[in-house]
């Protein structure tokens, strides 16, 4: 997997199936590193490092066999990002890794991530994407495959039946998701960045301190965040750091200097981080010429302390707040729940969260805990300080800011009445709602929430946010991806699948 790529360097990611010295082959040159063992599983990232154009081609060998690439496909190539910014940017979320046969293209759709690669396959240099963010839900630990489901089931027969356990099995979950031809080739020749979303770990997660003290009373849950965590580590997480960042790291020099296996050393940083969020950081930012890219945890950093919410913890906001206020000509901000959502389900949330907090007594409190449970009451609009704050933030900046997010399995833009502030969603990539689920959703968030959830947020006594916003595209609930074209005029484009290829669903100019 091409992973973290700059204007001088380019890192690749690979998973081996034995201890090896992993080789890769570019523009005359071989880069060099040994593998290191987390778990039984075998890891390396290669840093091809003093480039000065693109690579039209790059090959990779274990231990001198060369393995990549795949005979039958286009070539591997790196393009370098420009110094003066990325010229587009691909980014969705929500993809679970089922078959592409007809019968789980009835159930899932076509996978748009697939088709992408497939497009691009044919498609000309201005086509392709600089960057490739992946916004959530890159894997279902909660809602496995059949085929991972036979997996679990050949291996034991313990709790939790029907989910993910373990380090062995987030390791066949990833398999799966990432090894399909025209996916791996994809991902070998597309930079990409990443960041988690609850699936990834376990539907709601992190939603509010009940929900914490709920799962910590569930046996299998320790080991079973433990794995979680350490898998994202590994196979989205280490990507995303920067050659100089993972030289200073703590953990990568454990792991690749220590010898032996990582895994008890991987499994006390996990531990550790889902126990005490302020030890790690797994948001990061990168400087993209033009622009500035954020992308922010909003799952581990959250703060659950009831009347004390936080999206993300006095430590972990301070340090957005420096991040954002950097010279950039415009902020990018990945965040895999969306900040604006359509204003009547933001006012329903609003009033949810006052009624967990108790603003009705202790019957509503507990019926309203399992209400934002059972409908995933749980965006930024449910940690209303942290909302605020961002508001405030992005108008006190006065910069553009695009805010591209996932999660609610349906697509639209938002548009913020104040400064210069759009909200881009992109979900499904391959995971759609049924029928019923679909008209459920407009009639709920865009009808019925529309009429009352502004109501019931007064009700609540709580206060009109600090800016309006309105919905201006979509929503459409087809799997699609997304692109952003720069410099300029930034340019938004979601796109369905054609069985191969892409085709536009809808295309507007950010103004």
């Amino acid at each position: 997997m091409l992973r973290h790529v700059d204007s001088v360097s380019a890192s690749i990611w690979v998973e081996t199936g034995e201890p090896c010295t992993v080789t890769v082959e570019a523009a005359g040159r071989a880069y060099r590193s040994p593998t290191f063992t987390v778990h039984g599983h075998h890891y390396a990232i290669v840093d091809l490092v003093g480039l000065s154009q693109d690579i039209a081609s790059y090959s990779v060998s274990l231990d001198g066999d060369q393995v990549w690439p795949l005979a039958g496909r286009p070539a591997s190539r790196i393009r370098l990002m420009p110094a003066e910014g990325p010229r587009r940017m691909a980014f969705g979320s929500c993809r679970t890794s089922v078959p592409h046969d007809s019968a789980h293209v009835r159930t899932h759709g076509d996978d748009v991530l697939r088709a992408y690669g497939v497009s691009l396959m044919r498609a000309g240099d201005e086509d392709w994407p600089d960057l490739l963010l992946l916004l959530g839900d890159q894997v279902y630990a909660d809602n496995p495959s059949p085929q991972m489901l036979d997996y679990i089931h050949a291996r034991r027969n313990t709790e939790p039946q029907g989910e993910i356990a373990d380090f062995e099995e987030y390791a066949e979950l990833y398999r799966q998701a990432w090894t399909d031809p025209e996916i791996r080739w994809l991902l070998s020749t597309v930079p990409t960045a990443m960041i988690f979303d609850d699936h990834d770990l376990r539907d709601d997660w992190n939603t509010s301190h009940s929900w914490r003290a709920k799962m910590a009373r569930t046996s299998w849950w320790p080991r079973r965040v433990v794995a979680g965590l350490g898998a994202y580590w590994v196979y989205q997480h280490l990507g995303n750091l920067t050659p100089a960042e993972r030289a200073d790291d703590p953990l990568v020099r454990e792991l690749t200097e220590g010898g032996g296996d990582g895994g008890p050393a991987l499994d006390a940083f996990a531990a550790k981080a889902d126990a005490e969020p302020g030890s790690n950081r797994w948001s990061y930012t990168r400087d993209l010429g033009h622009t500035r890219l954020i992308m922010i945890d909003t799952r581990c950093a959250r703060q659950l302390t009831p009347g004390d919410r936080r999206m993300l913890d006095p430590e972990e906001w301070a340090w957005l707040e420096e991040q954002a206020a950097a010279p950039a000509r415009r902020l990018v901000i990945g965040s895999s729940i969306p900040f604006l959502l359509p204003e009547g389900v933001h006012g329903v949330q609003n009033w949810n969260e006052a009624l967990c907090d108790g603003k009705w007594g202790r019957t509503a409190q507990r019926l309203s805990e399992q209400l934002r449970q059972f409908v995933d009451l749980e965006h930024w609009a449910a940690f209303r300080r942290s909302f605020e704050d961002l508001s405030r933030l992005l108008v006190r900046l006065g910069r553009p800011a695009v805010i591209l997010s996932g999660d609610v399995h349906y697509s639209y833009l938002a548009k913020a009445s104040a400064g210069q502030i759009h909200q881009v969603v992109c979900s499904p990539i391959r995971n759609p709602l049924s029928r019923l689920l679909r008209w459920a959703n407009v009639l709920t968030q865009f009808g019925l929430a529309t009429l009352v959830g502004g109501l019931l947020a007064r009700l609540a006594g709580i206060r009109r946010p600090p800016f309006r916003w309105r919905v201006t595209k979509g929503p459409w609930f087809q799997n699609a991806l997304a692109t952003l074209t720069f410099p300029d005029e930034v340019e938004v484009t979601w796109y369905e699948s054609t069985g191969d290829g892409v085709r536009p669903i809808d295309s507007v100019r950010l103004s």
